[in-house]
């Protein structure tokens, strides 16, 4: 029981860390209201469970043993999210989040899943976090491993959508507050891109331990 809170604890303090996820929710929840937002957060979960199954599979002993794979996905993932930048500095001002009800709301929420997805599916790093994390918390005379390592992951999927959630609702929330305010609202904008732009730059210089 001690060991699953210490394993709790290891998740929030990752989740609280400012990362591309987070700024990806509170930009799409800004943007596009939270439906949009909650979507990315369900994207995310799905990445992250993609990274639970492969880190128990031994994607990292991949890496390890064919570095260029490593190379691969961080120059994909590193393009991605400046992509995803570029398109937040060169967008319009904040429509009215109720216009979209009159739009194809479902496929700006379909858009929303596969940007959350990509954003950490392309993450070596979040792989990488999972493959030395959750060994950590398997008990060598408990449960079957494979079992074990089940559970920790659909914990660390669970308590990623709680944190992921809270912020989608937070960017919906910055979102009204700045519609009457198109200054604000470009301040944000540029604020948002930057950092979506710095992370990626970043990511080009991580390197596999």
């Amino acid at each position: 029981m001690a060991s699953l809170w210490l394993f709790f604890l290891a998740l929030a303090v990752i989740y609280l860390l400012p990362g591309p996820d987070m700024i990806l929710l509170l930009q799409t929840g800004a943007r596009q209201g939270r439906g949009a937002a909650l979507a990315t957060a369900i994207g995310l979960g799905v990445a992250r469970g993609c990274h639970v199954a492969l880190a128990a599979l031994g994607l990292a002993a991949l890496f390890k043993a064919a570095p260029w794979t490593f190379e691969v996905v961080r120059l994909a993932g590193a393009a991605y999210l400046l992509w995803i930048g570029i398109q937040c500095l060169r967008s319009t001002l904040l429509p009215s989040l109720n216009a979209g009800e009159a739009g194809d709301v479902h496929g700006q929420w379909r858009e929303a899943v596969r940007r959350g997805l990509l954003t950490n599916l392309l993450n070596p790093k979040a792989l990488l976090f999972c493959s030395v994390l959750l060994p950590q918390f398997i008990v060598n005379d408990g449960a079957p491993v494979l079992s074990q390592f089940a559970v920790l992951g659909m914990l660390l999927v669970g308590v990623g959508l709680l944190f992921d959630s809270a912020y989608a609702l937070t960017g919906a929330a910055l979102g009204r507050w700045l519609q009457h305010s198109p200054t604000a609202q470009r301040v944000q904008q540029w604020l948002f891109g930057s950092l979506l732009i710095g992370f990626a730059i970043r990511l080009t210089f991580v390197q596999q331990a």
